[in-house]
Parts: C-alpha cells; structure tokens; sequence
C-alpha cells in the first residue's frame, strides 16, 4: 500500500470534510518519491485515489483535475446521498447539480451548502468523464460497486449511433487511428455528456500584429533600461509559437547560432525530463544522462512539470522534431530569429554577473532573490505591465495574455500561405485538428472574403424584383 507524506496544504476554500494537499508519495522500499495531489479526510488520505494516478501515468495538472472532481462528488455525496438511492442515480444528480448548479435560481438558497454556480457544458463533461474512467478502474478491483455510479450499456439505436461516430471522429484524428477497429470498443453509459454547442470562435484571442513592436520595445522598457529577459521570452512566444510554459524548461546551453546562418538563433526545447542533458554530462553508469538524472545529481532539482508549486512548468507532450526536443521554428526567421539572438546575446551579459544554483535560463533579477528560478507567474505580470503601458487592456479575450501570442504566430502564418501540415510541425502539434483553433479567420476577414466572392459572381446574378413591381394581394 502507497505511503504519504503531506508536505502543505494547496491554497483554497473546501467544503465539509475534504482537502486537497500536495504530498510526497512513496510506494516501495526503493526511496522513489512521487509528488502527487491528495485528497484528505477525517480518516486521512483517500488512498484509491493515489493508486489511480500512480497506475495511469499523467501528468502533474491531469491529476490535480482529477482530484478535484473526486472531491465534488464527495462533497456532494456529504449532503446529498439517500439511504437506499441506487448509485447510478446518486451519480446522475451529481451531474445534473453540475449542469444546473445547486441552489435554486429564484430564492437562491441550497439547502445543502454546497451554493455550485453552473458549469459549462464543456467542464461538467470532463469531470463526468474523468470520474466514469476512475469508477471503471476502481470497479475492476477491490470495489465493484463502482462500477454502479456510472455503469455501461448499449442503449438504444440512437445511443449506439452516437457512440459509433465519437468513436469514428476519435480514431481518425489519432495517431495510428488506422489500426484501431472499425466499431465503439465499449457501449455507452447511463449518465451521458451534456450536448455542447458548436460556436466556432470567430475572431481568435491572438495578439495584435501591429502592437508587437510597440510591446517589445516601449512595454518592456522601465526607467530607460530594457527588460531583455522578458524580451526574450515573448520572442519566443510571438515568432516561435511557443506554448507559455515551454521557454521556462529552457537551458542557456539550449540557445546557439544557427550553422548555416550565424545571425539567427537555434533554440533546441528538450523534453524536461527525458532530454539530453547539456554539455554531454555523464551519469554513474558513464553513459550520457537525461535531464532528469542531470538536474538530480548537479543541483539537488526535479524537473519542473513533476514538481508543484510556483515553480511548476506545464508539458503538453508537444510532437518533437528530433530526439527528445523541438526545435523553435522562427516565422519570419529574418524577422524574430535576428532579433531573439541579439536581445539574448544581451540577456546573457546580464547573467553572466549573477550566481546561480540550477541550470535554467531564466532568472530573476531583482534585489530579494537574485539568481533564483524564474516563475511562469512572475512573467505574466511583467507581461500585463507592459501591455498596460503601451495602452492595451490585459485579458484572454484581447489577446494580450501570455497565449495571445501564440494565435498571433498560428493567423500570421495562415495569412502567409503555410499549408496545415506545416503549421503543425512548426507548432508542434501532435493532431491536424489541434492548430484549427489558432487559424481561425476574423469576423472582419471572413465579412471581407465574401463580399470578394459576390464581386466576381454579381454579373451573373439576375436582379431581384424590385419592390415597385409588387402586387398586393388581398
């Protein structure tokens, strides 16, 4: 049985008598530590729940998600289970709260507490969905009574119907789908998901292409002096593409002048743990170590999307170029690989006066902590600052968060003619389907093309009847 040691508590308000923290989990007699979410009773931690993610491998934020929804269905359960209620239905008002919330919308009161505002559709889904896997899971063991909260069956014609095409549209978006079979592997379930509207998004949050220059260079400096650290990281971000989480894995090792073009930069993102480590370090064995061993044995470190806290880094398991890290694939090159070097070239005069104990290429440079690991947090709110001096609103629906920049990099190469399958190696997308949201048209370009089209087809069309020639009938 997997032992825990509760390191503190995550931050948060939690209802009747259940408590996420984060904790230090080890399993056997190997000293291998495991650093998972947990869930806390009164009777101490709920220990299924540590066997699951232990088993089913994800990663650090998958299984914060999925403790969370564990703990709303406690929570629910608390003050809403029934003597003698069938599982299934307990299961299905639980969805149902939800979808709906739990306090009634005209007197606003909830007898049980809980005061749940109602979800999205795309959010109760997943949580129904998260919670239906681990019920399988847990019903396949030691308590087969799980299996009865969300149990399955094949449902009617329709159901089945339904069933087949998410599981046609799921196989032929995968990787390898041709090999999966031609039919639903598994029959549905009792609770099903909510339908979800399909409201493509019309004018993606990407950030404004004639702002980026501004930003650069009026928002980022202070006092007369630039923040090239910050500079360079949102180069990375508007030229390369990158996921916001992705520079901060990065190490100063990682940055060269390209071979065949000195002017512009190389920067290799290596996978946080698995990757090469720099230098061609070696480990005990005297073969070449992985980032992993290397931040272990040289700094006393684990690699940031294993670890919580502020220092947490996310790794959405991006399609790498080459052996364990993707390349960072400047558009325009001239433009932002040019420019990346040079604000990096003076970047690292700065870093060379400051002393450091770990191997990450962003630090911070203030006063309280200098040479410390650099925070994805700490960049957001540098970022807002200079958003906000050059005189633009900070939000996601502005485009001006940290991801903006990436639907920036996503609209400006469609609108330069980069076909799909390029734009998902150069995004490091693992699906075809997954770079659509970042090359979604703007209503004022989709307004534009059409009245283009009525341009070249209008000598064709015949005139409406005008009003005039009406005749009232009676």
């Amino acid at each position: 049985m997997a032992k825990t040691v509760v390191c503190f508590c995550l931050s948060g308000a939690f209802v009747v008598a259940f408590v996420v923290v984060r904790g230090q989990v080890v399993s056997d007699n190997t000293g291998a530590s495991v650093e998972l979410p947990i869930i806390l009773s009164k009777d101490g931690p709920i220990l299924p729940l540590i066997d699951y993610c232990l088993t089913v491998r994800r990663s650090l934020a998958w299984r914060l998600k999925f403790v969370r929804a564990v703990k709303l269905f406690l929570e629910y359960l608390e003050v809403n289970a029934v003597e003698g209620e069938e599982d299934w239905r307990l299961f299905r008002n639980f969805a149902n709260a939800l979808s709906l919330g739990t306090a009634d919308t005209l007197t606003g009161i909830d007898p049980g507490g809980l005061y749940w505002k109602r979800m999205r559709p795309e959010d109760s889904n997943y949580i129904i969905t998260l919670l239906s896997d681990f019920f399988e899971w847990l019903g396949r063991g030691e308590n087969p009574r799980a299996l009865k909260f969300n149990p399955q069956y094949a449902g009617n014609q329709y159901d089945q119907k339904i069933d087949q095409q998410a599981y046609l549209y799921r196989r032929n978006s995968a990787f390898l789908g041709h090999t999966w079979s031609g039919m639903p592997s598994r029959p549905g379930r009792v609770v099903r998901r909510e339908r979800e509207s399909k409201v493509p998004m019309a004018e993606p949050p990407a950030f404004p292409e004639d702002r980026i220059e501004e930003l650069l260079f009026k928002g980022f400096k202070v006092a007369g002096s630039y923040n090239w650290r910050d500079m360079a990281i949102t180069c990375l971000l508007l030229g390369g593409g990158l996921r916001v989480s992705e520079p901060f894995h990065l190490y100063v090792s990682d940055v060269q002048p390209q071979w065949d073009d000195p002017a512009v930069a190389f920067v290799a993102i290596h996978h946080p743990s698995d990757g090469f480590a720099p230098n061609d370090w070696r480990g005990s064995n005297g073969k070449r170590g992985t980032r992993s061993e290397y931040l272990a044995a040289e700094f006393g470190l684990r690699p940031r999307h294993i670890i919580g806290g502020k220092q947490h880094s996310g790794w959405k398991n991006p399609a790498l170029d080459d052996r364990w890290f993707m390349q960072v694939h400047w558009f325009p090159k001239e433009k932002y690989g040019t420019l990346f070097l040079d604000i990096w070239k003076r970047y690292l005069e700065q870093l060379v006066r400051i002393e450091r104990s770990h191997p990450f290429a962003w630090v911070n440079l203030s006063r309280g902590d200098p040479g410390g690991i650099y925070t994805i947090s700490s960049y957001c709110k540098h970022l807002q600052r200079a958003v906000e001096r050059i005189g633009l609103e900070y939000g996601k629906r502005y485009g001006t968060t940290a991801h903006g920049p990436r639907h920036a990099f996503g609209r400006r190469a469609r609108q330069g003619g980069v076909g799909e399958v390029i734009l998902q190696h150069a995004m490091h997308h693992c699906s075809p389907e997954s770079q659509k949201v970042y090359t979604q048209p703007e209503l004022s370009e989709v307004t534009s093309a059409l009245e283009r089209a009525a341009q070249k087809i209008s000598t064709n069309l015949a005139p409406l009847c005008p009003w005039s020639d009406l005749t009232e009938v009676v």
